[in-house]
């Protein structure tokens, strides 16, 4: 049974589309990217002669056979390993928004459908949502109708679908998982102008959420 999950490359923005050509040589067809900077201090930059890094990162989605191979040939063709290379790293998706969207997403890599997620205790999920540009408050209509809380807008460069031009990340109980990526199916999916997918992953650890945290009833409360 195959494993399915999401790949975060890191690396410097010059070098990014070689990776992207790589990921497609290893037909792994779908992408976003986008945009961030290095957190080296100004003083260590100017002590080495550097200027501030500027990153890409590159999200995909992967099996874990297919992660496998991307990775003989991260550190065997692109020198991964070499300081100042990048990074690449997988986290596991515990489900995928309908049949349509998880065939998108694994074209040409070979999955079988297994449990839901091999996390069965997080508390949390992150819901990712790609979609075309200009829809992100249709999908937080949609995620909100089910109670969802507030999500973060990334615009990045897709390649492998025409528009996919931004991502929207939604943190949920993950009780609420279900109902919210359905709302978000039901209206904003890939039969509407949107275009949406949605993949969700577990949250092992969090902070900041305290507004989520008061909601729940307190330990042998009753509602």
């Amino acid at each position: 049974m195959s494993q399915l999950s999401w790949m975060i490359t890191i690396t410097d923005r010059k070098k990014a589309p070689d990776f992207v050509a790589l990921y497609q040589q290893q037909n792994i067809h779908v992408s976003l990217t986008t945009v961030g900077a290095g957190t080296a201090v100004s003083e260590t930059l100017n002590y080495l002669g550097l200027e501030r890094t500027e990153k890409a990162v590159i999200f995909t989605t992967v099996t874990d056979s297919r992660w496998k191979a991307v990775k003989r040939q991260l550190e065997h063709t692109m020198n991964i390993d070499v300081p100042g290379t990048g990074i690449a790293f997988t986290i596991p998706v515990s489900s995928i928004g309908g049949k349509r969207a998880l065939q998108f997403l694994t074209e040409d890599q070979d999955f079988q459908i297994g449990e839901e997620t091999t996390l069965k205790d997080t508390k949390y999920e992150l819901l990712i949502v790609i979609a075309n540009q200009g829809y992100s408050g249709l999908i937080m209509d949609a995620a909100r109708s089910e109670n969802a809380g507030g999500g973060t807008v990334i615009h990045a460069k897709g390649t492998g679908m025409e528009r996919a031009e931004q991502m929207v990340l939604i943190v949920i109980k993950r009780e609420d998982k279900n109902r919210i990526m359905r709302a978000i199916m039901d209206q904003a999916g890939t039969a509407s102008k949107a275009r949406s997918v949605i993949l969700s992953l577990p949250v092992t650890s969090t902070a900041g959420l305290r507004l989520l945290e008061d909601e729940e009833p307190e330990a042998g409360i009753e509602e």
